[in-house]
This record gives C-alpha cells, structure tokens and sequence, in this order.
C-alpha cells in the first residue's frame, strides 16, 4: 500500500481537492492527521468520501483521549458507511505536546488503545459492550451495521509496536529512516510470533515524513516543523539511534507546546531532519523509499510532503509508479 497523509491545516475544500488528485496519482490511500487546533480530521474525511471511489480513507491517527472511544467507533463506521466500506482506523495514543494544552496526560496509552479498538471491533461486529478499563462503557451498542474495519495502530515504542503486530491488522510506525524501520521490523517479528493465525497478514506501513521538491534546499526547509513535532515527541532510544541531543529535543518540545514554532522550528537541527524526514529531490525521495521497503511492507508519506503540497502528491506519484515497478 501507497498512501499520502494530508494535515488540515488547509482549508475542507483545499484538502478533497487534494484527495481527488492522490487518487489521480495512483495512490491507495489517504489518512487525514488529527490536532485540536487544526480543522476536524473526520469532517475532512467525510468530504474526501464523497469525492472519490476507490481509495482507502481514516484518521492517521485518532486518539482516545479527547474522544470517548466508543463515539470513535462510531465515527469510523460512519465513514466506512460513507465511503462503500473503504475506512481504515488509524489509532495512537496521540501528540502529547498538544494534548497537554487540553489537560489531558496520556495514562497508560498502550492499555487505552488496545482497549479502544478491541472495543471497537465488538461494538462493529453488532455485540453491545460493558467495558471498565481505561474507560468506562455500559450496555453500549451502535445501531447500525459496520463490519470489518481494517485497525492501523500507531507506534514508535517497542511495547505499542509489538502489541500492534500481536492484535491489530497493521501498524502505522513513526519512522522515516531504514534504521528505525529495521528496528521496527524486529519488533514486529516479535509480536507476530504471538499472534493468531486467523487474524491474517500484518501490514508493516513506514509513516514517513516526506517534503519534496525538484530543490532539495527548499525540500529541506519545509520540513522543518513537521520535524520539531517528531522531535518533540520521540523517546530516548530513538534520539539516541540518531545521535539526537536530548536536550535540544525537548527544547524543540518546550517551543511547540507554547505555541512558538518559529523557536521550535530554529532549534530543528540537520541531523533531526536527516533523521525524521526524508527531504529533497524525488530522486532522493524514490532512494529513500526503496530503503525503507527493504523493511517495511506499506509506506505512508506524511507532512509535509513538500512546499507546495499539489506539486508534491504529483511528485510523489510518479515515484510510486517508478517504485512499484522495481
């Protein structure tokens, strides 16, 4: 699977525009990302439903901390509905620097997750849940029919990848470099070796953050502030797998979470972007992808995708085409 993720930080209209054009391009999906202060990924998804015919749509990622996880089941099976069953469900335990504006701390997010789309599933298979964990449910039921819908969890961590690899259809791993990627793939081997036979093939999808452009200097540039929130957000064996400062990232953190980006953006170093993004020509970018098929089995190109994002998905496009011909 090829898929591109759109941000919208543009307006509904912009974004299906977009879609329709991924779409044209030969791309299988679109997942729309997901931050309070940005316009609402499933009113987003919504209008790239009814604008288009075949390809997958779904948030990338939601998180089940802002929305009770039974109304996102209920969202999701709306889209599917929507869409002639073409949503996926993209969940993570979310962006904790935007999170922490809405007062919410993420306790125990590998628990919450598993316990949302595990909740999910039942609630689309028709059964009426009662569910005290991480959340609360009682006698909750839709009423209306969902069927299956494919489950992409989002990790980065060990323990959220190899649970994902173990219960879910696929996961959506914050990673744009082979090293991370063939970190990812030992996790993944983990998990499978605990996973049932009957839950069929797992999806090992790169979510990778691309920006590219025929000027790898202004490629770079645009990937700046995707970059500070992958940053911001990584764990400590992650940085050290890229010889990241510690203390630079959390600045970056710091910055975002006060709503600063120009600082954020400033204290992005090249080693991050090297490490968080692939930025540059599509020469670099159709490199790069190969690369992280050498481990991965789906690829997601994600924000910034480029300076000019029209320009991009075309960009992006024609690697695909070269790609899957390899």
């Amino acid at each position: 699977m090829y898929a591109i993720e759109l941000t919208p930080e543009h307006p509904v209209e912009t974004l299906v525009d977009f879609a329709v054009e991924a779409e044209t391009a030969g791309f299988d999906g679109v997942v729309a990302s997901h931050h309070y202060n940005n316009r609402d990924q499933f009113m987003a998804l919504t209008a790239m439903a009814q604008a288009t015919d075949e390809i997958l749509l779904g948030p990338g990622i939601a998180n089940p901390y802002e929305t009770h996880p039974v109304t996102l089941a209920s969202r999701v099976a709306t889209l599917s509905e929507l869409s002639d069953g073409r949503a996926i469900f993209g969940v993570g335990p979310g962006d904790q620097a935007t999170l922490s504006n809405l007062g919410f701390a993420p306790d125990r997010p590998l628990r919450r997750v598993l316990e949302t789309f595990k909740v999910a599933q039942d609630l689309w298979d028709g059964q009426r849940v009662d569910h005290d964990g991480t959340f609360e449910a009682h006698d909750a039921g839709l009423n209306y029919d969902a069927g299956e819908i494919p489950v992409y969890v989002g990790a980065q961590g060990p323990h959220m990848t190899r649970m994902a690899a173990k219960h879910a259809d696929g996961v959506l791993y914050n990673g744009s470099h082979p090293r991370d990627l063939e970190w990812a793939r030992e996790q993944v081997q983990k998990g499978n070796a605990e996973r049932p036979e009957e839950r069929g093939a797992f999806d090992l999808a790169a979510y990778a953050s691309v920006s590219v452009a025929e000027d790898p200097a202004v490629a770079r540039e645009a990937a700046r502030i995707p970059v500070a929130f992958i940053a911001a957000g990584s764990p400590p064996p992650v940085l050290d797998r890229h010889g990241i400062d510690a203390d630079r990232a959390e600045a970056v953190g710091t910055a975002i979470s006060a709503g600063d980006f120009g600082t954020a953006s400033e204290a992005v170093s090249e080693t991050m972007i090297d490490a968080f993004c692939i930025a540059g020509t599509p020469e670099t970018v159709e490199q790069r992808t190969e690369d992280l098929l050498e481990h991965a089995d789906s690829v997601v190109f994600a924000s910034p995708l480029g300076p000019d994002v029209s320009q991009a998905i075309d960009l992006l496009g024609a690697v695909v085409d070269r790609t899957r011909q390899v």
